[in-house]
C-alpha cells in the first residue's frame, strides 16, 4: 500500500496517505483515533488538511453513532462532470467567453439565491413533512436549487489533455440549507452528550444511531445529500442550455455524480459500520470519481481500485496547502493571475479571490500519485474557464 505515515490514537491507528501534515490536522488525526466508537482505524487521504473537528480528508468509520462534523456542514457537497461532443476547436475564446456570460446571468452566485422559487419537480422526490428540520425550509430549498455558493465551489469548461473533448464539471454543494441542518443536528448531538456525560471532544458531538434524532439525522442528511445533486444537475442544465445555443447539434454523455460530504452505512471488514467521508469520495472497485486541481491545474476522472484500508476512498481534491488567511498573506495577485493566463485559463483572478488561487493548493499531480493504490486516472482534464462565485 501507499500508507506513508500511520500514527497511534488511544484507540486505533490513523492510516495516512501522505507524510507531511500541518500541527493542527495531526492533533485532529489523533483525536480522531482516540474515539471509543472509531472502528478499525482512521484513513487520511493525501489533500488532508485542518477542518472544523475533522481533517478534510479524513475518512471515519464509527459504531453505533453518527457525528454531525464529521460530515461537515456543506452536506452532499460534491462533483458533477460530463463530457460533450465538442473539441477544443468549436469553443474559440469569444465563444468561451459567451458561455460564461451566460451562465453567470442565469446562475446566481456567491450568497445569492433565486429572487423566483423554482419548480418543485426539481426537488429529491421525498416528503418533507417528516424531517424536522427541513420541513420549515421548502421555500428555502426551491431558492437555492441550481445556484453555486461561494469558496471553492465552481463551474469549469476544461478540455480532455489526450483527445481535446470539452468536459464540463460543477463543484457545489447544499447551500444554506445544508448548513442549518449540520447546526441543528449538531446542536442536538451537544445537548445529548451533556445530559448523557458522554465524554466528546470539541466540535465531535455524537448522537447514538438508535436515537430518534441519530434517525432523523441520517434521513435529513440523505435528503441534503439527493438535493445537492439537485442543485448541481440544474445547473449543469444551464451549462448544456448555453452550449446548445452555441454549438447546435452538441451531444452530451451521461451526468457523472459524485459527493464528497456524507455519512452512510456501509460494510468493511465484515461489519455494518457508519462510514463518515469528509472531503473524500467513494472509490469502490470500478468506480468512476472526480478529483479536481486548483484552477490553475489539471483534474482527474478516475476509477476506484476498492481499497479495504482507506475504506475503499480516495481523496476529493488537491486539498488546501494554505489556510484562507495564509493565502491572502502570502500570495501575489500577479503571479497567480500570470499562473492562470500562462495556461490560457479565462478567469479574472481579484484580490478579494486570492484565498483561491492556484498557489493556495496541493500539487494535484503529487496528491494522485500518492494515492496510486486508491484510484487510476481515466481522464486529465486542463480549465478553459472557470465561474466562481
Amino acid at each position: 500500500a501507499m500508507i506513508e505515515k500511520v500514527v497511534m490514537g488511544t484507540k486505533v491507528p490513523a492510516k495516512m496517505w501522505l507524510s507531511e501534515v500541518e500541527d493542527s490536522c495531526l492533533e485532529q488525526i489523533i483525536t480522531l483515533a482516540s474515539l471509543p466508537y472509531a472502528y478499525k482505524h482512521i484513513a487520511v487521504m493525501p489533500d488532508a488538511h485542518t477542518g472544523k473537528g475533522m481533517p478534510i480528508g479524513g475518512v471515519l468509520a464509527t459504531r453505533g453513532v453518527v457525528i454531525p462534523n464529521a460530515v461537515g456542514v456543506d452536506i452532499g457537497c460534491g462533483m458533477c462532470a460530463l463530457r460533450t461532443s465538442l473539441t477544443t476547436e468549436d469553443l474559440p475564446r469569444e465563444r468561451l467567453s459567451a458561455l460564461v456570460a451566460y451562465a453567470r446571468e442565469r446562475i446566481p452566485l456567491g450568497f445569492d439565491s433565486r429572487e423566483e422559487p423554482m419548480d418543485e419537480s426539481l426537488l429529491p422526490d421525498r416528503e418533507l413533512d417528516d424531517l424536522p428540520c427541513l420541513r420549515s425550509k421548502k421555500q428555502a430549498l426551491l431558492r437555492q436549487i441550481g445556484t453555486l455558493g461561494g469558496g471553492n465551489h465552481f463551474i469549469e469548461i476544461q478540455r480532455d489533455t489526450a483527445t481535446d473533448e470539452i468536459w464540463v464539471m460543477i463543484h457545489s454543494g447544499s447551500r444554506n440549507v445544508g448548513l442549518k441542518v449540520a447546526e441543528y443536528y449538531n446542536h442536538l448531538a451537544e445537548q445529548w452528550c451533556d445530559r448523557w456525560y458522554a465524554d466528546c471532544q470539541p466540535d465531535l458531538a455524537f448522537l447514538p444511531i438508535e436515537t430518534q434524532e441519530g434517525k432523523d439525522y441520517m434521513r435529513e442528511m440523505e435528503y441534503c445529500k439527493d438535493f445537492a445533486f439537485a442543485n448541481r444537475r440544474e445547473m449543469m442544465e444551464v451549462v448544456k442550455e448555453a452550449l446548445r445555443s452555441l454549438c447546435p447539434g452538441v451531444d452530451f454523455d451521461p451526468l457523472i455524480n459524485v459527493p464528497h460530504n456524507y455519512a452512510a452505512w456501509e460494510k468493511h471488514f465484515g461489519e455494518y459500520v457508519i462510514v463518515h467521508r469528509k472531503g473524500a469520495t467513494r472509490a469502490y472497485e470500478g468506480e468512476v470519481g472526480i478529483i479536481p486541481g486548483s484552477m490553475g491545474a489539471h483534474s482527474y476522472i478516475v476509477q476506484g481500485l476498492g481499497c479495504p484500508d482507506s475504506f475503499m476512498s480516495c481523496s476529493h481534491g488537491a486539498g488546501r496547502r494554505l489556510s484562507r488567511r495564509a493565502a491572502f498573506r502570502q500570495l501575489s495577485l500577479e503571479e497567480q493571475q500570470a499562473q492562470m493566463d500562462e495556461l490560457g485559463v479565462l478567469y479574472d483572478l481579484t484580490e478579494k479571490g486570492l484565498d483561491e488561487a492556484p498557489g493556495a493548493y496541493k500539487d494535484i499531480e503529487e496528491v494522485i500519485a500518492k494515492q496510486q493504490d486508491l484510484v487510476r486516472p481515466l481522464v486529465r482534464l486542463a480549465p478553459l474557464a472557470v465561474i466562481k462565485g
